[in-house]
């Protein structure tokens, strides 16, 4: 997330195709313009990104009939009462608002036993297919992976135990909206730090821990060490037990907008740790075995993230996506946010790991680093460990079909294009 970033606002291990540190939700970096025409509903045959839509009917689909569509209902019902990301999306994502915006007014009366029946009458099916290109042969697969909200201990006063500071959003930060420049500072900075002349870059990890916007800042949260809170910034957003047992959520609140860099792809580079079986639990018990190479490696990630604390409103549920919505452990996924509207249902055609049968019904409600294309997705798993097991298992081959609001009538009577 409210807004990530979540998050920004993350899997728990490394895609093995990939070899990228877990996603990071607050690492999004904007493409505008990347899909169909401005706001409106695709058609049969649109392009969006690389992938060309191909109308299929839902009840055909493998796992349709079997899925759990009440448990998709209230996660589309949740985004849609969700206050909407900001800064708003970028002109370009496919699905028209208007077409949504009555899809959701009608599933406020619609009762959880008739979810599946909404979806059949309210959105179309479509597919998501990669034509052949060149050598390339057509692609019906898309990936997907996992993540998690991570479960830390802190406290909200420094002491013995407690010695890494999680800092709130420095009050000289500008954060630059997806796809907006500033005169004067290079593309690659999505933020930048307010000055009598303009807007600079702002302070890398290294600098940032070396103490250079102190007087911008204050710590929200302690925890227990550099590794604890470099692992919450990598997901972007986690929930910390105090030590009055008490929980809060730990939200993102910005970045410094420097390039990220993956702690993983360093392991591995520098043959530190193998790709194979690199979990979230391994690399971290490596930096903790290694002090000295973790600080290093740790500063090679420019990117830093700023918080702020909340309570938990309801531990069933995550931390807010970037649709501004809290997300639904299995129903929230992260998607292409260049590329899609939020709030739109998406169909996983194939087996997810403590699934039963095929298929699974999501809802796109929050985007990340590495979730770039059509058919790129990251479903939200839930909290704590096990969360982060079940996130680092799962990177398969995934195929994705979404529905779009089917056009209501617009102002003028006539349908939408």
């Amino acid at each position: 997330m409210p807004f990530r970033r979540v998050f920004l606002p993350a899997a728990a291990v490394l895609a093995a195709a990939a070899v990228s540190v877990p996603l990071s939700h607050a690492e999004a970096p904007a493409r505008v313009g990347a899909g169909v025409s401005a706001g409106v509903s695709a058609g049969v045959g649109a392009r969006v990104g690389d992938g060309v839509l191909e109308p299929v009917a839902l009840a055909s689909l493998t796992g349709w009939g079997a899925d759990d569509a009440a448990a998709a209902f209230d996660a589309f019902r949740r985004t849609c009462a969700a206050p909407g990301p900001k800064p708003p999306q970028a002109v370009g994502v496919t699905g028209h608002a208007a077409d949504l915006a009555a899809a959701c007014a009608a599933a406020a009366d619609v009762p959880a036993d008739e979810a599946k029946k909404f979806f059949e009458g309210w959105f179309s099916a479509y597919r998501i297919v990669r034509p052949a290109s060149g050598a390339e042969p057509e692609r019906r697969l898309g990936f997907l992976t996992g993540y998690f909200e991570p479960e830390l201990v802190g406290s909200l006063e420094p002491g013995p135990g407690y010695t890494a500071p999680v800092l709130a959003r420095p009050d000289d930060l500008v954060t630059l909206a997806p796809g907006e420049t500033a005169p004067g500072l290079d593309p690659v900075y999505k933020a930048g730090r307010r000055t009598t002349t303009g807007l600079e870059p702002y302070p890398d990890r290294a600098a940032i821990e070396d103490g250079a916007v102190a007087a911008h800042t204050k710590p929200v949260l302690w925890l227990r060490d550099a590794v604890d809170l470099f692992v919450l910034q990598v997901q972007g957003s986690g929930r910390a037990r105090l030590p009055d047992g008490r929980s809060v959520r730990v939200l993102y609140d910005g970045k410094n907008g420097q390039p990220y860099t993956s702690i993983g792809k360093l392991l591995v580079a520098e043959g530190h740790l193998p790709l194979n079986g690199l979990s979230l639990e391994r690399w971290t018990t490596w930096l903790r075995a290694n002090p000295d190479h973790a600080r290093r490696l740790m500063r090679k990630n420019a990117s830093y993230v700023f918080f702020r604390v909340e309570p938990v409103e309801d531990a069933r549920l995550g931390p807010p996506g970037a649709a501004g919505a809290p997300l639904s452990p299995g129903r929230s996924m992260a998607v292409d946010g260049n590329l899609w509207r939020y709030g739109l249902p998406f169909f996983l055609e194939g087996k997810l790991p403590g699934q039963p049968g095929r298929g699974h019904l999501v809802i796109a409600a929050d985007t990340g680093s590495a979730i770039l294309g059509p058919a790129r997705g990251d479903l939200y798993v839930g909290t704590g460990a096990k969360a982060g097991v079940a996130a680092g298992d799962l990177h398969d081959r995934m195929g994705f079909v979404v529905l779009l609001p089917k056009p209501v009538a617009s102002p003028t009577g006539e349908p939408r294009p």
